[in-house]
């Protein structure tokens, strides 16, 4: 198994990131298992990865001779066994991924290695869950995943040197450069960004400078591509808010708990562009 490339991938999750993975994949030619436990979510799912994928090939983010690979839906988990690689990509709850990874784990044979895209719970704390924590790695893909190139690879303290190579073959195949980090709360990415994001909020909230202005002034004069405030947008900002949360109790820093600005649109139901109305208004609700 060790560097070998992978034909089929399974996909456990079929929200926004799970989606995002799924039409990377694809894109590049690999087949895709993609799990979820609602139907209706995996029909809705099925749409908005065609979308992407003709948005990605728009893009020149797949290789214009490859044939895509072939989507394959299911409400089982039990269907992930015959996939080389398992991905899981479910909304950033630690108990709730402890659980589908402990089925995850009991379901695909021993060599086959267990992704999980989690922002920034430790890879050693999920590895409690598997029976083969040598076979775990995290792998932080960023959103929109088929146009982001670079990815996040965490390798947990019992991650073994097979899971790697296997791991680090299908980002290859799949067009990925690759950072290998060491496991900590949040790891590199989401430790700076998350909070980062957080004190826009409340940079806003306070009425020192408007959403606009905040964005404008980040990516004028700092250079962030899109600026955090929108990108809170695309992450979800419930998604933003657990990530938060986890931060602060993992790391037993107070000040990583969400704002009261971000809690308040959560609470309301603005979670960014899948809603249509976040820090910014969509003007409508997006697939």
């Amino acid at each position: 198994m060790a560097g070998s490339a992978s034909d089929t991938i399974a996909v456990v999750g079929a929200g926004v990131m799970g989606r995002n993975i799924t039409a990377l994949a694809l894109g590049r030619g690999v087949d895709v298992v993609l799990v979820d436990v609602s139907g209706d979510v995996l029909e809705s799912a099925r749409a908005e990865i065609a979308q992407l994928l003709r948005h990605g090939q728009f893009m020149g983010a797949f290789p214009a001779s490859q044939a895509t690979g072939t989507l394959t839906t299911t409400l089982s988990s039990g269907d992930v066994a015959d996939a080389d690689v398992v991905i899981e990509a479910i909304t950033e709850d630690a108990s709730l991924k402890a659980r589908v990874m402990a089925e995850l784990s009991a379901t695909v044979p021993a060599g086959v290695p267990l992704i999980t895209n989690t922002s920034g719970i430790p890879i050693a704390e999920l590895a409690k869950s598997v029976q083969r924590p040598a076979e775990l790695a995290g792998v932080h893909f960023m959103n929109p995943s088929y146009l982001i190139e670079m990815v996040e690879v965490v390798r947990g303290p019992q991650t073994g040197e097979d899971a790697m190579a296997a791991i680090l073959a299908l980002l290859g195949r799949l067009g990925r450069k690759t950072v290998v980090v060491r496991d900590a709360p949040g790891f590199v990415t989401s430790r700076l960004l998350h909070p980062m994001i957080n004190e826009a909020a409340r940079i806003v909230a306070a009425g020192t400078a408007s959403v606009e202005d905040v964005d404008q002034l980040m990516h004028g004069c700092l250079g962030h591509p899109t600026g955090p405030l929108r990108t809170a947008d695309l992450i979800g900002l419930d998604n933003l808010a657990d990530a938060l949360r986890l931060l602060a109790e993992r790391t037993g820093n107070s000040t990583f708990e969400p704002c009261e600005l971000l809690t308040e649109k959560v609470r309301a139901g603005d979670l960014g562009r899948k809603t249509g109305r976040g820090f910014y208004n969509y003007g409508e609700v997006l697939s």
